[in-house]
């Protein structure tokens, strides 16, 4: 395992927190585990689906971490090699979504090399269902010490 799921994993644990049961996060979006939005299969989440273990949201939290996100952030920006700095844009990209770090202003700042920049084009994305929430901000200035 890379030293940057593990830290990436840190950050998913501290700020999403464990839910056995599925909820709706602040964006409405059906979540269980540790923000997990679908299933290694593929398959949503639901509001109605059963229970899972803390064992089975790790492993599931490891997983998606491993197979989803870390290959989309090293498709999307693939110079960054520096492994704190490769945590911060996996956890972003767990929380918000390959798709949104694809047409962000900050890979275009992380490809241009521009790290200096960075931090303030992290902390433009503090938002959930249209209001800023102070769990993001707390996320994304952790993100942000990581450049």
């Amino acid at each position: 395992r890379t030293l940057a799921v593990e830290v990436a994993a840190e950050l998913c644990r501290r700020f999403e927190g464990f839910y056995s049961r599925p909820y709706l996060c602040p964006a409405g979006v059906p979540t269980l585990g540790y923000g997990a939005t679908h299933y290694l299969d593929g398959r949503r989440v639901q509001l109605t689906d059963p229970p899972i273990s803390r064992e089975t949201a790790e492993r599931l939290l490891l997983r998606q971490l491993e197979r989803t996100y870390l290959p989309a952030v090293l498709r999307l920006c693939p110079e960054v090699h520096a492994p704190r700095r490769l945590a911060a844009l996996v956890d972003f990209c767990f929380n918000l979504g390959a798709g949104n770090l694809q047409a962000s202003t900050l890979r275009r700042r992380v490809n241009a090399d521009q790290w200096d920049q960075v931090p303030a084009e992290l902390r433009k994305w503090v938002r959930g269902g249209g209001v800023v929430l102070r769990g993001l901000v707390l996320r994304r200035e952790a993100e942000a010490l990581l450049i």
